[in-house]
């Protein structure tokens, strides 16, 4: 399991479960940014593609409580509830999907709170894009990154892909003793080529990356 927290430990949750042994060894760790929150008066709306952005984003984020959230999926939804936040709409796990629900929601002025790393670009509906944490890259030991041999990684974005064949290669462990499960077309392509089998999720979620992992024999 490679991702960052909290998405790490709701993964390993998961796969335990439903008794299987999940192995830890997430690739990021998450820091807040500091950020100066906007006047809520220029947003009509609030886009929200990351459950970190929420954690993260600290006191500032109460300033737009009066805001309808756009969420990415159903973790970021939850977790805007829970701080006390009117989620309007939430997506399927695709930011693009969230861009046109805003616009099918009438939404032209969105503030985007999203990590230092994000995919988006400011375009319309997003009048403002604003990064309030950053996932930092952790570097694994050689004995941790051996045991990834046999295994099942569950790679949960495109820069994961990137960072695993990095950190694989530099290592000078064979990528086909590792089986790839990827959250998308994109996330598989960036980790290239030599792995011993790659699937791909067949939504982009955590539950299908962990179907996908399974259909292989393994989830780590």
């Amino acid at each position: 399991m490679l991702r960052p927290e909290p998405g790490h430990a709701a993964t390993v949750s998961r796969i335990r479960e439903i008794g299987h042994e999940a192995l830890s060894l997430p690739l990021f760790g998450i820091a807040a940014l500091n950020w100066i929150p906007p006047d809520p008066a220029a947003f009509d709306s609030l886009l929200l593609t990351s459950a970190n952005a929420v954690r993260m984003a600290g006191a500032g984020l109460a300033r737009y409580r009066a805001l309808p959230v756009t969420a990415v999926g159903a973790a970021t939804a939850n977790a805007a509830r829970q701080a006390g936040l009117e989620v309007e709409a939430a997506g399927g796990g695709d930011g693009r999907e969230a861009l046109a629900l805003l616009s099918e929601n009438g939404r032209s002025r969105a503030l985007h709170l999203a990590g230092r790393d994000h995919r988006l670009t400011q375009q319309p509906p997003i009048a403002a894009l604003i990064a309030v944490y950053a996932s930092e890259p952790l570097s694994p030991t050689y004995g941790a990154l051996k045991r990834l041999e046999g295994t099942t990684a569950l790679v949960h974005s495109p820069r994961a892909g990137r960072r695993l064949a990095a950190l694989v290669d530099t290592a000078g462990i064979d990528r086909r003793e590792i089986a790839l499960a990827a959250i998308s077309e994109a996330a598989a392509r960036e980790a290239g080529m030599g792995w011993r089998s790659v699937a791909v999720a067949s939504t982009p979620d955590d539950r299908a990356v962990i179907a996908a992992a399974l259909s292989q024999g393994g989830g780590d």
